[in-house]
């Protein structure tokens, strides 16, 4: 069973810094593009960052700068460090993992999603 599961969301205040976490098993770990999304009430979801099995990285722009994604493939886990943060950052922080297999190969085009982590970022 695939199992996602974030931690680390908090209330802050607005210039804090967090970091969450997403411990990922049933899941060949290094096969799959880890990711960040986050959704804000009454908004979509969206991408926020995303680091291959080999370390690259992908960020959108408005978090360039002030949050750093990092992957230990020894332990499953995918990590955002987030610094600078404001009240706009406040959101539900998803963990995303979608395999990197390509057509014709197992786990092809699967995507699995963990059930989020809480960020408040209020004086």
């Amino acid at each position: 069973q695939v199992q996602l599961v974030e931690s680390g969301g908090d209330l802050v205040q607005p210039g804090g810094s967090l970091r969450l976490s997403c411990a990922a098993s049933g899941i060949i770990f290094s096969r799959y593009v880890m990711g960040w999304y986050r959704q804000a009430p009454g908004k979509h979801r969206e991408l926020v960052a995303q680091i291959t099995s080999g370390g690259t990285i992908n960020y959108v722009d408005f978090v360039r700068g002030r949050f750093t994604i990092s992957r230990d493939n020894a332990k499953n886990t995918v990590y955002l460090q987030m610094n600078s943060l404001k009240p706009e950052d406040t959101a539900v922080y998803y963990c995303d993992a979608e395999s990197s297999a390509g057509p014709g190969e197992a786990d092809y085009g699967v995507d699995y999603w963990g059930k989020g982590t809480l960020v408040t970022v209020s004086s």
